[in-house]
């Protein structure tokens, strides 16, 4: 698997921890800029949407909703929800398909 940890000059970089020494921990606003980022590097889809993030034992989990199938009207486009998990330093460490709809249905 590709692991990458690319920032631009204008992303937040990750906090330090109080402590000298430690190594840098990731916020989630910058773990879910590096997932995205990363995400979009591997699979060429830009993110439509963060519909959700965790923090793990290794780093975060974040979930990204991406248009699949462009289609009019866009009430009927396919869009998938991948979780994309990052380590402690910010690299990608997993990346998967969870569900495919599409944009006009809901969940109940």
């Amino acid at each position: 698997m590709i692991a990458m940890n690319v920032r631009s000059s204008d992303e937040p970089k990750p906090s330090s921890e109080s402590s000298p020494g430690s190594p840098p921990t990731l916020t989630a606003v910058t773990a879910i800029h590096l997932a995205a980022e990363q995400f979009s590097q591997i699979t060429g889809r830009q993110p439509d949407g963060v519909t959700g993030v965790r923090a793990t034992p290794d780093g975060w989990s974040v979930l990204i909703d991406v248009v699949e199938l462009e289609r009019i009207p866009a009430s009927t486009s396919v869009l998938a929800t991948y979780r994309v998990d990052v380590d402690k330093g910010g690299a990608l460490v997993s990346c998967e398909r969870l569900r495919r709809y599409t944009r006009g249905t809901t969940d109940i």
